[in-house]
């Protein structure tokens, strides 16, 4: 998949996901790549963004795996950053699609 394509729509991919519930780092990458090619490094810098923008939270809780894992949650904030995105998103793909169409007046 084309990389801009990627870049636009993974932050509302992940808002999307953690408005659903808390994911850990690596669970998200897991879970957005059954549909779109992402590696970790893509999704680290993202999260470190979103907290900064107050986007998330994060909270640890102990792994039988491994290490504690460091989980991420989406504040009030966030839940508005992403209905924004939403909408926005939506308004995108309506667009293309009259284009793709032909449903252009």
């Amino acid at each position: 998949m084309n990389i801009q394509f990627k870049k636009g729509v993974l932050e509302l991919c992940v808002l999307s996901l953690l408005d659903r519930k808390d994911f850990y780092g690596y669970e998200l990458v897991e879970k957005i790549s059954q549909y779109i090619n992402i590696s970790e490094g893509t999704i680290y810098p993202l999260l470190r963004r979103f907290r900064t923008e107050g986007y998330v939270t994060t909270y640890l809780e102990e792994s039988q795996e491994g290490p504690p894992r460091k989980y991420y949650r989406l504040t009030e904030r966030g839940k508005e950053e992403y209905e924004d995105l939403e909408i926005e998103w939506e308004s995108f793909i309506d667009g293309v699609n009259n284009i793709l169409r032909g449903d252009m007046e």
